[in-house]
């Protein structure tokens, strides 16, 4: 019976973490499209691209997962520029459009 239950919560465990994963790369997206419009460049592909994922210490000292995202965007439709957006638990430190040198 106790491995039922181990098993049920481990299920729980993980489908919250697919959820909340879902979540945080939902909030990249929509910060990443609202900065491509005030920056005036185009999203391609219209999505993001989990990169990196790691726990970090947020301003309160609590451990957070930090999760960096890449995208693509282009300035005149003939190149694909490198952006990324990082996130802090659910605070988003800031998205990035990446220019060649």
């Amino acid at each position: 019976m106790s491995g039922e239950w181990l098993a049920v919560a481990l299920l729980g465990v993980v489908g919250w973490l697919w959820w909340d994963a879902l979540q945080k790369r939902e909030l990249a997206m929509l910060a990443v499209r609202a900065v491509c419009a005030r920056a005036g460049v185009q999203l391609l592909d219209e999505t993001v691209a989990l990169r990196r994922m790691a726990l970090r210490r947020g301003e309160d000292q609590q451990m957070r997962i930090y999760r960096e995202f890449a995208f693509e965007y282009t300035v005149n439709g003939d190149d694909r520029l490198p952006g990324r957006a990082r996130l802090l638990g659910r605070r988003m430190l800031g998205v990035d459009l990446i220019e060649p040198a």
